[in-house]
């Protein structure tokens, strides 16, 4: 079960869903029906029916919980790491601009861990880590802001006039 800020569930979250399974198992050797356990336990009928089969195949031992479905490829130390190197920003990797791509980043994880992520795992750690998508904050240098007023004021003036 995935969710957008993590990931994964939390070992809290893990130990509820087992809690919920091991009644679900309890239930199971009383011979419960499926559609009332769901519905008891505010689960879908599908994840008790794998319950069902998976202390069919292994009993109560077969409901206990069996960990995170995948360790990250980047371990806490190893992204403090690349932080760092993030944090040199781009032109210290040799790009001209000061962007950081998900393609970007990519190359610094095979250069400095010799880790090998496709782009959508290399967003998944990222956001795993908190980093999110933005925008640069920062006006063009060209800009003149006095040009830019006396053109919306005019604008303004003509759709105000109805003229196009």
């Amino acid at each position: 079960m995935r969710y957008a800020d993590g990931g994964g569930l939390t070992a809290e979250r893990r130990a509820a869903r087992e809690g919920l399974r091991l009644q679900a198992g309890e239930r199971f050797a009383r011979g419960g029906r499926t559609s009332d356990i769901a519905k008891d336990l505010r689960v879908s009928e599908r994840s008790v029916e794998r319950w069902r089969h998976d202390w069919r195949e292994g009993g109560m031992a077969g409901l206990k919980s069996k960990g995170p479905a995948k360790l990250p490829k980047l371990s806490d130390e190893r992204f403090a790491r690349l932080e760092e190197e993030l944090a040199k920003g781009p032109a210290a990797h040799g790009w001209e601009d000061q962007r950081w791509t998900l393609e970007r980043v990519r190359t610094v994880i095979g250069r400095r861990c010799r880790i090998s992520c496709s782009i959508a795992g290399v967003w998944r750690v990222l956001h795993r880590h908190g980093w999110s998508w933005q925008s640069p904050a920062r006006r063009a240098l060209e800009r003149d802001d006095h040009a830019v007023e006396l053109w919306k004021r005019s604008t303004q003036e003509l759709r105000l006039a109805g003229l196009p």
